[in-house]
């Protein structure tokens, strides 16, 4: 008798919601969007290869990893977390290096305006 329930019965409802809606593609936005993500991706470039000039003077293992690390670099910042050791590889290698240091604190400055000191902390005013 239980069989001939099981095979009587119904296959199960599937109550499932409709597919989600496509996700929308990001588009190329209004212009100055456009622009403005073009010059940020320029000024990272140049910035890039300014570290891989300054990193190509320096020599060993370090030298090695550092080279290794600007290759990897994806965005701005993970340069800035670099310069500390760029500019110390720099620093052992003597004057010759002063003019390619230079340099990379320059296009550091326009990347990031300020010395990339971040601003203090401003809290919400209510009124």
């Amino acid at each position: 008798m239980h069989a001939a329930l099981t095979s009587a019965s119904p296959a199960p409802r599937q109550f499932l919601s409709p597919a989600p809606p496509a996700p929308m593609l990001p588009g190329p936005g209004m212009p100055q969007d456009r622009h403005a993500r073009i010059a940020a991706r320029r000024s990272f470039v140049e910035l890039k290869r300014q570290f891989i000039g300054a990193v190509s003077e320096l020599g060993g293992p370090r030298g090695d990893w550092l080279r290794w690390q600007v290759r990897q670099a994806q965005e701005p910042v993970d340069l800035w977390l670099l310069r500390g050791a760029v500019f110390a590889g720099l620093s052992a290698i003597g004057d010759t290096a002063r003019r390619t240091q230079r340099e990379l604190e320059r296009v550091l400055d326009n990347v990031f305006p300020g010395g990339g000191e971040l601003s203090p902390y401003m809290p919400l005013i209510r009124g």
